[in-house]
C-alpha cells in the first residue's frame, strides 16, 4: 500500500515528563517519529510539556507546543492546527490515554481528526483489563485466573475464593503504576486502592499469582496486509513478580527450547490480530510455567513501549521509525532495513550476541522508602550492554551502572541467602558474592527461582571473571541480520576473542568523540542526552565524523543515526580508551555528559588524548573549594563562609568557625547526592553517621531566606554570552533540580542583575572557560553570593535553550571546535522576548511510599516540565498542570506553616479566601490568621486526634495543601500530612513562596480564563522544520 496522500498534518503527542515507568525510550520515539514524517513530506505538529528533551526541540516538527498534556490545551492546539490525523501510539500511556479522552469527549469528531497508529477500538481493547480478557478468551488463548474489580471488597472476594498471593494491575496505567502483589488481605486491601487510584477508569485486574514463571516479552509489528513480524525477544533473568523494567533482562530469550519459543511467537501474532493494532508495533508479555510449559498472555501494549527502545538498540532495527511509516500506509516489505539496504523491514532481525539490559535504582535518595522490587516499578534508568557471549554483555552491563556506592555484602552466607529471597536492587551483586562463597546452584534456585542456566552462567562469572575476558577486545557491528547479508553499519560493541578483527570502518575523515551520560538517574537525566545529540549533530555539520560512546539504550543519542559511528561501551576509562585506539579522534568531548564524562577527563588527558574545549585544570578549579575560593577573593567576589576538611572529625572541628545552620555535602557530587542542612555539632555528627562520606567534605555557611539565581553561560576564554538568568521560585535550600525556576527573573532589581552579570563574565574569564559554564548564586539583604560553579553543561541547559531561541548545546560545541563567540550571531538581549517562561519539577513520591514529599538540598526529581506564558503567574500554572499537580480553582485550602511563616502566610490566606476558597489550618497557623480577617476552621494536630486534616485529605476534602516546615528538627514535621497528600492526588507545597506562587497563579487563571497556546516557532520567529 503507497504512502497515504490523503493526509497533509499529522499531530503527535509527546510523553511529558520523565517519570518512573515512562522515561527517555518515549523521546527516542518520538524523535524517530517526527523526523520520519517530515522526510515524508507531512507537516509535523508536536505537543509536549518536556523541556528536557530534543524532541521538543524546534527543529524536529514544523510546530512544537511546549504544553500541558491535558484535553484542554491540546484541544486548542487542534482547533488552531487543524492537523488531519493524531498520532497517539509514540507518547506512552500518557499519549495513549490523552487521545482517548479527545476521542471520548468528541475533540478529534469536532475537527474531523482520525487516528492511526491504533483506533480507540484496539486502544480499548489492550488496555481495558476486561476488554483484554475477553478479547483472548475468544482469540483461544489462556491469561492467568483472574477478577475485574472496581472496588476494595470485590478485590478481596476475588482473593478469598483463589487464594493468595494475587497480583494487582490497574488499566490504563505506566510501568505497573498503582498495582503491586499481595500475600495477605491486609496487603490487598492497601494495593487495590492504590490501584483504584491510578486507573483512570477505576478498574483493576486481580491475578491469581503466576509468581516464580519465567516471564518473557515479544517486540511485534503489523502491517494493514497482515504482515507480522518479531523484532526481538527479551526474557526477564527474574522470574515473574519483578516489573521487566526493573528486572536484569536479556535478547535474545537464552532459557527457552526453539519449539517453545515458535508457540510463544504464535501465540503474540494471535494477540496482535485480535486486539486490532493493524500499524504499528505492540508489546506482548507471557509468563511461561518451566516445569510444565504452560504459557499465559499477561498483558499487551498498544503502542511503542519502554522495551521497544531495548528492542531497537538491541538488533539495530527502528521500531518507532517503522512504526510510524505504517501508519502513514506502507507496508513492511516497502520499507528498507536502514542497516542492510538490502532487505526489507518484513525481514526479522537475527542477532549472533548477546544483550544485556540493567536498571539503575535511586533508593538512597528515599529514606524510608520499601526497596523491594515488585510488579510496580521504580527504576529511574537502565543501562545495556552488548557481548560476544551473556557472560561478556552482564559484566559489562554491571559496570555501566553509575552506582553512587558500593553494595553491602557483609554477612554469614545464610543471611545472604535469605536477602536473595526478596527481590532488591542489590540482588545480582548478592547472588555473585553468594557463589564466591560456595552457594550450591540448587539452594540459589530454590531461593530465587532464577533459571539454573542463568545462575550456572553466573557461578562462571563469579568465580572467574577475567576469563569472561580472555583474548583481545575486538569492535563488531550491530547488522541485524547475524551477518547473513552485507551491511553498512555505523553501530558497533566490543568482544573479547582470541586474535583481534575488528570491523569498524574508520574511514579518513577527523573525527570528534562525544562522551554520553550513561544510564538516567536523579541528577543526571535525559538534560545531558540533549547536549550530546546537539554536540554530535554539529560536529557533523563542521565536516567531521561525530563518534558517540554511551550505555544508554533509552536515549537519541544512542540512536544508530544520530552520530557517524556508535560505540554501545560502558563509560569507564578502559572501555573508552579503547574506542579512541580505534578511532584516533581530533578530540574527544567531555563536557556534555553531566558528572560522568567529566570523571574521566583527568585519566583520559594522562593518556595523551586531546580533550576539546575547557581543560581539566580548569574543571579542577572550579570543583576543588580551595581553588575556587581563591579566585573569588582575587575577583572580589563574596562566597558564604566555608570550610574543607579531610575527615568527619575535623568536620566537627571546623563547623563552628563556618557558623550554623550549614550545608554539608562531598565533593565531586551528583544531583546534590549526600547533601543536607544541619543546625547544629549533634546534627552534624548524626549526618555522619549516616552517609560515611569519604574523602573531602565541603561545609558551607547556609543562607536561610535566600533567593537562589541559577546562570547558563557560554565563553570562548575571552568573551562571555549569558543565555538565561532563572530565579528560583523555592527559597534557599531546595535544590535547584527541584525547585521551579522562572526565566527571567521575576523579583530581581535591575542592580542584583547587573552585578550577577559581572561575576559571570568574571567567573568564566577567569577560569578560561571554553564552552558552557553553570554558576548558581544567591541573593540576601541585596547582596548577591556565589555557591558554586560548574563548567560544563547543566540541567537548565535545554530549558533555556526553548526559553530563549537559542540551542546553547550546539553553540558551545562551535566554540570548542574552533569559533568564537562574536562568530555565532547570539542576540544581544535573549531573555527580551516579551514572555515568561517556568520550569516546574517532576517528583516520584507516588512510586515510593514511606518517603517524605519534603524538598531540600538533595535532589529527587526524576523530570521536569516548562510553561510559557505572557506572565508569570499563567506560566506557573501552565508548568503546575503539566507535572501532574493542576491547582483547584476552587475548594478548601489547608496551611500548615512555620512560626518565622506565619505572618507571610496571611497574605497567601487572604488571596486565597478573596477568590473563595474555604482555608483551615492547625491550631497556630489559624491563630496567625484570624486577626486579620480570614475565616479559618481549625483542625488538630496529628497527635492529637481526630478531626485532622489527614482525616479530610482521605475523605476528599482538601483540595491544595501549603506545609513549611524549617529550622532544628521541624524539617521532617508535617510527614503524614505530605504523605497523604501524595497518594489521593492532592497538590503539595512545601515552600512559602511556592505556595504564594500557586495563590497568584490560581487568580490569574481566575482573571484571564483559558490561557493561549503558542509553538515554539511563533514565539521565537523562527523558520519551521522543513518537509522532505
Amino acid at each position: 500500500m503507497p504512502r497515504r496522500d490523503d493526509i497533509h498534518k499529522i499531530l503527535v503527542l509527546g510523553s511529558g515528563p520523565i517519570v518512573i515507568g515512562q522515561a527517555a525510550e518515549f523521546d527516542y520515539s518520538g524523535v524517530q517519529a517526527c523526523k520520519v514524517l517530515l522526510e515524508e513530506g507531512y507537516e509535523v505538529v508536536l505537543v509536549n510539556s518536556n523541556p528536557a528533551t530534543i524532541m521538543t526541540d524546534p527543529e524536529f516538527a514544523t510546530a512544537t507546543y511546549v504544553e500541558p498534556l491535558l484535553p484542554g490545551p491540546v484541544a486548542q492546539v487542534i482547533a488552531k492546527e487543524r492537523p488531519d490525523a493524531l498520532l497517539p501510539t509514540l507518547g506512552g500511556q500518557t499519549a495513549l490515554n490523552l487521545a482517548r479522552a479527545l476521542y471520548e469527549d468528541g475533540t478529534l469528531e469536532r475537527y474531523g481528526v482520525q487516528l492511526i497508529g491504533a483506533d480507540y477500538e484496539a486502544i480499548g481493547r489492550a488496555e481495558d483489563r476486561e476488554l483484554f480478557r475477553r478479547t483472548m478468551e475468544e482469540a483461544g488463548l489462556r491469561m492467568p485466573a483472574s477478577g475485574i474489580a472496581h472496588a476494595v471488597d470485590e478485590a478481596l472476594a476475588f482473593a478469598e475464593e483463589n487464594g493468595y498471593p494475587v497480583i494487582v494491575r490497574p488499566a490504563y496505567t505506566l510501568g505497573g503504576q498503582g498495582g503491586g502483589v499481595a500475600h495477605d488481605a491486609d496487603e490487598l486491601r492497601a494495593v487495590a486502592a492504590r490501584g483504584l487510584e491510578a486507573s483512570p477508569i477505576g478498574q483493576i485486574l486481580i491475578d491469581q499469582s503466576v509468581i516464580g514463571w519465567g516471564e518473557f516479552e515479544l517486540e511485534v509489528m503489523r502491517d494493514r496486509n497482515d504482515n507480522c513480524v518479531i523484532i526481538c525477544s527479551i526474557e526477564n533473568v527474574d522470574p515473574m513478580g519483578v516489573h521487566t523494567g526493573d528486572s536484569v533482562t536479556v535478547a535474545p530469550q537464552q532459557t527457552l527450547p526453539d519449539r517453545l519459543y515458535q508457540k510463544l511467537r504464535d501465540q503474540a501474532f494471535k494477540v496482535i490480530r485480535a486486539v486490532g493494532v493493524e500499524t504499528g508495533g505492540s508489546n506482548v508479555q507471557f509468563a511461561v510455567n518451566p516445569r510444565t510449559e504452560e504459557i499465559l498472555v499477561i498483558e499487551m501494549n498498544p503502542r511503542v513501549s519502554r522495551s521497544s527502545a531495548l528492542a531497537s538498540k538491541a538488533t539495530g532495527f527502528p521500531i518507532a521509525k517503522i512504526a510510524a511509516r505504517l501508519a502513514v500506509g506502507y507496508a513492511l516489505d516497502e520499507i528498507d532495513n536502514d542497516i542492510t539496504r538490502r532487505t526489507p523491514a518484513a525481514f526479522e532481525p537475527t542477532i549472533d550476541y548477546v544483550v544485556v539490559k540493567w536498571p539503575r535504582f535511586a533508593f538512597e535518595k528515599f529514606q524510608g522508602v520499601d526497596a523491594g522490587l515488585t510488579t510496580h516499578m521504580k527504576s529511574v534508568g537502565e543501562a545495556m550492554a552488548i557481548g560476544r557471549t551473556f557472560g561478556q554483555a552482564f559484566l559489562k552491563a554491571m559496570r555501566s551502572r553509575e552506582l553512587d556506592a558500593a553494595p553491602k555484602l557483609d554477612g554469614t552466607l545464610e543471611e545472604l541467602l535469605t536477602r536473595l529471597e526478596q527481590p532488591s536492587a542489590d540482588r545480582y551483586d548478592v547472588l555473585l558474592e553468594a557463589l564466591r562463597r560456595g552457594a550450591a546452584i540448587e539452594e540459589l534456585h530454590a531461593r530465587t527461582g532464577i533459571d539454573p542456566w542463568f545462575l550456572r552462567e553466573l557461578h562462571a562469572v563469579a568465580t572467574d571473571p577475567d576469563a569472561v575476558f580472555a583474548g583481545e577486545r575486538s569492535f563488531k557491528a550491530v547488522d541485524t541480520c547475524a551477518a547473513e547479508f552485507e551491511a553498512e553499519t555505523p553501530y558497533y560493541y566490543s568482544g573479547w576473542e582470541r586474535r583481534r578483527a575488528s570491523e569498524v570502518d574508520r574511514g579518513r575523515n577527523r573525527s570528534v568523540v562525544i562522551l554520553g551520560s550513561g544510564p538516567n538517574r536523579i541528577g543526571q537525566g535525559i538534560e545531558f542526552d540533549y547536549c550530546c545529540v546537539h554536540a554530535a549533530m554539529t560536529v557533523r555539520e563542521s565536516g567531521r565524523d561525530a563518534v558517540m560512546v554511551n550505555c544508554n539504550p533509552e536515549t537519541v543519542s544512542t540512536d544508530y543515526d544520530t552520530s557517524d559511528r556508535l560505540y554501545f561501551e560502558p563509560l569507564t576509562l578502559e572501555d573508552v580508551l579503547g574506542v579512541v585506539e580505534v578511532e584516533q579522534p581530533e578530540g574527544v568531548i567531555v563536557q556534555f555528559g553531566g558528572q560522568t564524562p567529566l570523571k574521566l577527563a583527568a585519566g583520559l588527558q594522562a593518556a595523551g588524548v586531546p580533550l576539546l574545549g575547557t581543560s581539566v585544570d580548569a574543571i579542577d578549579r572550579a570543583e576543588d573549594r580551595g581553588r575556587f575560593g581563591a579566585l573569588l577573593a582575587e575577583l572580589g567576589y563574596q562566597a558564604p563562609p566555608y570550610a574543607t576538611a579531610q575527615s568527619p572529625q575535623e568536620a566537627l572541628r571546623v563547623a563552628p568557625q563556618v557558623g550554623f545552620p550549614l550545608l554539608v555535602r562531598p565533593s565531586y557530587v551528583l544531583g546534590g547526592r549526600a547533601m543536607e542542612i544541619v543546625y547544629s555539632e549533634e546534627g552534624l555528627a548524626a549526618y555522619f553517621e549516616r552517609v560515611r562520606p569519604q574523602g573531602e567534605i565541603y561545609l558551607d555557611r547556609f543562607l536561610e531566606n535566600a533567593i537562589e539565581v541559577d546562570v547558563d553561560a557560554l565563553c570562548d576564554g575571552e568573551q562571555t554570552w549569558i543565555g538565561g538568568i532563572m530565579q528560583h521560585v523555592e527559597e534557599a535550600g531546595i535544590h535547584s533540580g527541584d525547585s521551579a525556576c522562572a526565566l527571567p527573573p521575576h523579583s530581581l532589581g535591575a542592580e542584583e542583575l547587573e552585578e550577577i552579570r559581572r561575576q559571570v563574565d568574571g567567573i568564566a574569564r577567569g577560569l578560561g572557560v571554553v564552552g558552557l559554564i553553570n554558576i548558581q548564586f544567591a541573593v540576601a539583604e541585596g547582596r548577591v553570593y556565589v555557591i558554586e560553579a560548574n563548567p560544563r553543561a547543566s540541567r537548565t541547559v535545554p530549558f533555556v535553550s526553548k526559553a530563549i531561541g537559542v540551542p546553547l548545546a550546539k553553540m558551545a560545541c562551535r566554540i570548542m571546535l574552533g569559533e568564537r563567540i562574536a562568530d555565532l550571531g547570539l542576540p544581544a538581549d535573549p531573555m527580551g522576548g516579551g514572555h515568561v517562561s517556568v520550569k516546574e519539577a517532576v517528583m516520584p513520591f507516588n512510586r515510593f511510599s514511606g518517603t517524605d514529599a519534603l524538598l531540600g538540598p538533595e535532589m529527587r526529581s526524576t523530570g521536569e516540565v516548562m510553561g510559557i506564558a505572557a506572565d508569570f503567574p499563567t506560566a506557573f500554572a501552565k508548568a503546575q498542570a503539566a507535572a501532574g499537580s493542576a491547582l483547584p480553582s476552587s475548594g478548601t485550602v489547608f496551611l500548615s506553616v512555620t512560626d518565622e511563616d506565619k505572618a507571610a502566610a496571611v497574605g497567601i490566606a487572604l488571596l486565597l479566601h478573596d477568590l473563595g476558597f474555604t482555608i483551615v489550618a492547625t491550631r497556630g497557623t489559624a491563630q496567625a490568621l484570624r486577626p486579620y480577617g480570614v475565616p479559618v476552621e481549625t483542625l488538630n494536630k496529628i497527635g492529637e486526634g481526630s478531626p485532622h486534616v489527614v482525616d479530610r485529605i482521605e475523605a476528599g476534602d482538601v483540595d491544595l495543601v501549603i506545609n513549611t516546615p524549617t529550622g532544628s528538627g521541624a524539617r521532617s514535621d508535617g510527614w503524614e500530612i505530605r504523605r497523604a497528600a501524595i497518594a489521593h492526588g492532592v497538590p503539595c507545597i512545601t515552600t512559602l513562596a511556592g505556595g504564594l506562587a500557586a495563590a497568584r497563579a490560581i487568580r490569574a487563571a481566575r482573571m484571564s480564563g483559558e490561557a493561549e497556546v503558542r509553538s515554539l516557532q511563533e514565539i521565537h520567529g523562527m523558520a519551521v522544520a522543513e518537509t522532505a
